[in-house]
């Protein structure tokens, strides 16, 4: 049986983990380096690290804090944000990030990912999509929620798989930082079409979204959260216990 995986997501910004609704009006509430110790010594299986608004900014990631997160941890770290190059790729590799995830700079060139898997495996490269609604379509979102494509969610992550994207990261837009639950139809679309691990991201808001999560759709590898985790309204460890009592297989 497939274990299920538990990652916080680490949103940052200006060097400091912040925390929105719908990907608006951001708030404070950490330092990354003391939150990835805390997740990596209290049961986290991943940790993902995200510079959110190095894309919108058109800049590169940060890679002072990033360095200095990953010396802090011995969990498996995933980081995104103003990924647009091949050099981006190997600067956070170099970092310590074991995966890089890409999402506005693959819409900006649909290549990297075939480029990025090609040189360093599809295992590292994990693609990011933020989804919404538009006109009964689930559409694809850049920098950081704030831009529509245009471009069908469902066929841009089939394509990104086809072309070596390893890992899917799925943000429903719709139902992010709400705290209503994950967005189990837009995750139901995306498993029936892959056949890499996707990851829920978006609407989290207790341990029995999660119980809900796997066992609604069990093809879901993983859950992502923020908030929830950073303001402790659900602790990993208790989280885990809840998820073993369902029969959902997990690392304790």
């Amino acid at each position: 049986m497939v274990t299920k995986r538990i990652i916080p997501c680490l949103d940052v910004k200006n060097g400091r983990v912040v925390k929105g609704v719908n990907f608006k009006g951001l708030s404070d509430v950490s330092s990354p380096v003391e939150l990835a110790r805390y997740y990596s010594d209290n049961g986290a299986d991943e940790l993902v690290f995200y510079d959110i608004t190095a894309s919108f900014e058109g800049r590169a990631l940060f890679t002072d804090i990033l360095c200095e997160v990953a010396r802090t941890i011995f969990i498996p770290l995933t980081v995104g944000g103003g990924i647009n190059t091949l050099d981006d790729f190997d600067r956070v590799l170099k970092c310590g990030a074991d995966k890089v995830s890409v999402n506005s700079g693959a819409i900006k060139n649909p290549d990297l990912i075939r480029d990025a898997a090609r040189k360093y495996g599809d295992q590292c490269v994990v693609l990011s999509v933020d989804a919404k609604r538009v006109g009964g379509q689930f559409r694809v979102f850049a920098k950081g929620g704030r831009e529509d494509t245009g471009i069908d969610a469902i066929e841009w992550i089939k394509n990104g798989v086809a072309n070596g994207a390893g890992e899917i990261v799925l943000n429903s837009i719709d139902t992010d930082g709400v705290k209503k639950g994950f967005d189990l139809e837009m995750l139901s679309a995306v498993t029936s079409v892959v056949n890499v691990p996707v990851i829920a991201s978006g609407g989290a808001g207790s341990k029995e979204d999660f119980v809900s999560l796997f066992k609604a759709l069990p093809k879901v590898d993983a859950g992502l959260a923020a908030s929830i985790f950073h303001f402790g309204e659900v602790e990993i460890n208790d989280l885990k216990k809840t998820l073993k009592e369902n029969n959902i297989n997990v690392r304790i």
